[in-house]
């Protein structure tokens, strides 16, 4: 494993969308395993591969449940809202208030290509939601409704 640099908000990989994920091979293996080292690395929640310089459509999460690696998700069902601050690995001055779904049923396939698919509450639903707007090419500081000042929190 190893580590890999985390892409700025100013850089302009971030805002392209994604391509799926064809081939199920050690590269993507290793893409994993190096993605959730710097997530865990940087204390963060989730990265998705854009935010390591990859058009693929790849997430890792882990809100404390262990980590969950998505590949090709696709959030099929939301229910509820929460609105909470969020903030990004890519972004490390900014925090805003978010509006997301509460609940959300996202399926995808494991880094072998199995098909799955996850029922997702609360802060876990808002951290995938989080990653796979990473994979559209949509940034937090989009979509917030109100940024908040870090010295303030």
């Amino acid at each position: 494993m190893a580590l890999r640099r985390i892409v700025n908000k100013s850089e302009d990989i971030l805002r392209k969308k994604c391509k799926p994920v064809e081939n199920f091979d050690e590269k993507l293996g290793i893409l994993l395993d190096d993605m959730a080292e710097t997530m865990y690395k940087a204390n963060g929640v989730g990265l998705a591969a854009p935010q390591v310089g990859i058009l693929r459509r790849a997430v890792v999460v882990d809100v404390g449940e262990g980590l969950l690696e998505l590949i090709n998700p696709e959030i099929i069902k939301s229910k509820g809202s929460q609105r909470a601050v969020e903030g990004c690995l890519s972004c490390p001055d900014d925090w805003g208030y978010v509006v997301r779904p509460n609940e959300i049923i996202v399926k995808g396939q494991d880094r072998n290509g199995k098909n799955i698919q996850l029922k997702l509450k609360e802060f876990f639903a808002r951290a995938v939601c989080h990653e796979v707007d990473h994979l559209e090419g949509q940034l937090f500081i989009d979509i917030a409704d109100e940024m908040v000042d870090p010295d303030e929190m």
